[in-house]
């Protein structure tokens, strides 16, 4: 404990020497990925470790228009992009879900991210026709954060494990095997046993080969509230990245459309500072690495694409 502490404070003295440096400047290398915040900030949950505090009620990002999605698209695809994809909120609220997914699917590979609850059986029989048929990958991923309804509903809610569970065999009955997204608010879920239970819990449903991805919470959002926010020493500054990095940051490559403009990555729609401009014309520059988020990027190799 004691060698914990001075730990900290050896963290807490360099952040005061490092605070006045600047931020590392980030090129932008290429479109390879688009991002489309397509239902905003609206979602049937209100997950407690959402970076976006996505909810029911949430409209600080409106649902995008099904122009407005077209619009994006044809932007990408003019600058080259080589894949799309669908987040929120949930992107399953949307009316013109398959309009979108549709057109999508013209461009460029498509990946839908989802908690699976509004798959109900007529739609999963639709993505999966859509899957077998489509001239692009087409894949999905799920949003599940326990491997009991204990560990899961402490999380996303009441009774959402098991109906979690329910659009994910709907998925794999029709054809689709979705990889199953992890938060690891529960730090044991990201280690050896804990990823064990996930598959062990998938294969009991039938699922042959299992797809997982972990990814580390984000301190912002609700989950500000409901961990801890970041310290000042959590923070890059220029000489932090390593050699090579710049390459792995997917914030070299991506951009995230919403209803309200251009920002750098999914994480920082609600950071007024991080928006980029009206078009995606607009996103085609250098970034300043200057929030938090940024540090868990560096830090655990985070990408938020599959």
């Amino acid at each position: 404990m004691a060698t914990d502490l001075i730990n900290l404070d050896r963290l807490i003295a360099k952040a005061e020497e490092r605070k006045h440096l600047p931020a590392p400047e980030l090129a932008f290398q290429h479109l390879d990925t688009l991002w489309l915040q397509v239902t905003g900030t609206l979602c049937n949950l209100a997950c407690l470790h959402c970076f976006i505090s996505c909810g029911p009620k949430n409209e600080s990002h409106p649902f995008m228009s099904k122009e407005q999605v077209f619009q994006a698209l044809e932007d990408g695809a003019r600058y080259g992009v080589k894949e799309v994809y669908f987040t929120g909120g949930e992107p399953f609220m949307h009316p013109d879900i398959k309009d979108l997914i549709t057109k999508t699917l013209e461009i460029a590979p498509l990946s839908i991210l989802t908690n699976g609850i509004l798959i109900d059986d007529a739609m999963a029989a639709w993505l999966g026709e859509t899957f077998r048929n489509s001239r692009y990958t087409f894949d999905m991923r799920v949003s599940l954060d326990g491997t009991t309804a204990e560990e899961n509903d402490a999380i996303r809610g009441r009774h959402t494990f098991e109906q979690i569970l329910q659009g994910i065999d709907k998925l794999w009955a029709n054809g689709l095997n979705p990889v199953i997204t992890v938060t690891t608010c529960h730090a044991e879920l990201g280690a050896a046993e804990g990823r064990s239970k996930f598959i062990e819990l998938l294969k009991d449903r039938g699922i042959t080969q299992p797809r997982l991805k972990f990814l580390s919470p984000f301190k912002i959002g609700r989950e500000e509230r409901r961990d801890s926010g970041y310290q000042n020493y959590e923070r890059l500054v220029e000489g932090d990245l390593i050699e090579g990095e710049e390459d792995d940051l997917q914030c070299s490559s991506c951009r995230m459309v919403t209803a309200k403009g251009v920002y750098p990555c999914p994480i920082l729609i609600e950071v007024e500072e991080a928006r980029m401009g009206d078009s995606l014309a607009d996103g085609m520059t250098p970034i300043k690495l200057d929030h938090p988020a940024c540090y868990t990027c560096h830090v655990e190799g985070v990408t938020c694409r599959t």
